[in-house]
């Protein structure tokens, strides 16, 4: 009598499954390039507070609203977490036109924040990542 115990076939598809799911995170990672954010200053309180871990993936299209980490444009190597609040082409509360690939951000928090209002619209080129989640604490988990 034949038995019906297919042991080689299961373990194929298994490692075949296996395989695609790495495929995936691996496209993921090479397409998205996640870190992790630690928050460290309350300027975006209540979003964001200090002691927070987020992930953070490369900007792609920015909009209102989204939450960037940028370059501080005059301090080279310091990064900070804001809010887009203007796009290129709008009158920006300076009073001016962004240009086309200029942007306003704020903080959340406008007493505790450095941000356009201080130094001016931030070049694209300094937008480094667009914040997608809050993992740490649990308690604070969730999407933005």
């Amino acid at each position: 009598m034949r038995g019906t115990y297919h042991r080689g076939r299961q373990s194929g598809e298994a490692a075949i499954a296996a395989l695609a799911v790495g495929v995936a995170v691996g496209y993921c990672f090479v397409r998205w390039k996640p870190f992790r954010v630690e928050i460290n200053g309350s300027s975006m309180a209540p979003t964001l507070l200090p002691g927070d871990w987020a992930l953070a993936v490369s900007p792609g299209r920015l909009r209102r609203g989204d939450v960037v980490v940028l370059e501080h444009p005059e301090r080279p190597g310091l990064e900070m977490v804001k809010r887009v609040t203007g796009l290129p082409d709008e009158l920006a509360p300076s009073g001016r036109i962004l240009g086309e690939d200029e942007y306003w951000v704020e903080g959340d928090d406008p007493s505790r924040s450095t941000d356009s209002r201080y130094f001016g619209p931030v070049p694209r080129e300094r937008i480094k990542a667009k914040v997608r989640l809050v993992y740490w604490p649990p308690s604070r988990r969730r999407l933005l």
